[in-house]
């Protein structure tokens, strides 16, 4: 019997138990973080609002028809991804199950990665979730991919020979470069990057670390960047969702 599963939910259950840890919110300026809170200044709602129309056009081919409201519908369903989906055979995030379902139920093109019609429907739905526990799924596809995530997650990469966790475990609450380093926990995604001047998703983030510290970096939805989502998820067990959150 393979015990990885076993011993990932241990390290989970773990850190839920000491639990020191901190959602990234809390290393962001008074300023920022007021502006998460108050959704009359988060600009991630702008977002939200075209992913609530969205939600209910296309007639009978809309999310509605099929799921109904969004506020009841969705409520978790965010809180779960990525997870293992038996049609493809893989862990797919969010974003690319909203796809799925646009391309394949809704006859919609296919969009490019990080689009504003995805990321639109992803902050709808994501906000359904919001102040729930992240709740990654607990089915061996899932968790096997987490496995794989935690082993990438320590994994010295680039021409800084750097991996994640030399960031976000060993020197959280640091300053790199005038920024405090967060402990990296995805639960407020997708968000509002001020740097970026709108929305991204959390491939997005993953893709941006993976460039400053030179290295190769995977196409959007590659496994790798996969694999991280589900190990950052449960790394994020238990943590509120904030969605869609707000960074510098």
């Amino acid at each position: 019997m393979n015990a990885a599963p076993f011993a990932l939910m241990f390290v989970a259950l773990a850190a839920v138990a000491q639990d020191a840890r901190r959602s990234g919110s809390d290393f962001m300026g008074e300023s920022t973080r007021a502006m998460q809170r108050d959704d009359t200044q988060n600009p991630a709602m702008l977002w939200v609002a075209n992913g609530e129309a969205a939600w209910s056009a296309g007639g009978d081919r809309s999310c509605a028809a099929c799921h109904g409201d969004a506020k009841t519908g969705m409520r978790g369903v965010a809180a779960r991804f990525p997870a293992f989906d038996k049609g493809s055979g893989r862990v797919i995030t969010l974003g690319r199950r909203i796809e799925q379902c646009r391309v394949g139920k809704q006859g919609a093109p296919a969009s490019r990665p990080d689009s504003d019609e995805v990321l639109a429907l992803q902050s709808y739905i994501a906000l359904q979730s919001r102040g729930m526990p992240v709740a990654p799924p607990r089915d061996a596809g899932t968790r096997a991919a987490a496995e794989r995530g935690r082993q990438l997650f320590n994994q010295r990469i680039g021409q800084l020979n750097m991996s994640c966790a030399q960031c976000h475990d060993d020197n959280w609450g640091r300053k790199l470069a005038g920024a405090t380093i967060p402990q990296g926990h995805a639960n407020a995604y997708p968000i509002y990057r001020l740097e970026w001047q709108g929305m991204g998703s959390l491939q997005r983030r993953l893709r941006n670390c993976m460039t400053g510290v030179r290295a190769a970096v995977p196409p959007p939805d590659a496994q790798d960047l996969v694999d991280l989502e589900a190990w950052l998820a449960v790394r994020s067990e238990g943590m509120k969702m904030e969605s869609p959150g707000v960074r510098p």
